[in-house]
């Protein structure tokens, strides 16, 4: 289930892109601090592996939310991390429209998220836990749970185009 719900096309104004790096935390941080920020309301959350100043290696961890948010955001971040500053900056944001369709395969159903720009479908991907329930109660590959799914959508995909 998505948690913000963005189903049709359209622009975020009033986003920040808030990011600090961190050269002294140990890691295994890293989890707890990106559950405490989806928590408080983050649109996303990750980290990138960083070299700073004198080749120390670091991370950089980017946070990007409402700006009614930043406040808890920095709160957490400066509580939960060893930074010393955060930066932060204004960022417009546009969402995908997201259609849910169910692809049926040899082996169960997958729900695929499909990404619409300006009413067409333009990406999909299959739901990563549908196919990894798959993958292990029918003990394949998931890679193969992958390629069948993307297969059996695109032929959906191509015979309703072919009946409009």
């Amino acid at each position: 289930m998505d948690r913000f719900n963005h189903l049709e096309e359209h622009i975020d104004e009033g986003m920040v892109m808030i990011q600090a790096n961190l050269d002294d935390m140990n890691p295994e941080m890293t989890s707890y601090v990106m559950d405490l920020l989806f928590e408080a309301g983050a649109n996303d959350v990750f980290w990138v592996p960083i070299v700073m100043k004198k080749g120390r290696p670091g991370m950089m961890l980017n946070v990007f939310a409402h700006r009614d948010r930043l406040a808890e955001l920095k709160e957490i971040i400066f509580r939960e991390t060893t930074t010393l500053g955060i930066r932060y900056s204004a960022w417009t944001c546009h969402r995908l429209g997201r259609e849910k369709v169910d692809v049926n395969t040899p082996w169960g159903t997958v729900t695929v998220k499909v990404g619409i720009f300006e009413g067409e479908a333009v990406q999909y991907a299959p739901e990563y836990e549908d196919c990894r329930r798959i993958s292990e109660k029918a003990d394949i590959p998931l890679k193969k749970v992958y390629d069948e799914v993307r297969f059996r959508y695109s032929v959906m995909r191509e015979s309703r185009n072919n009946q409009l």
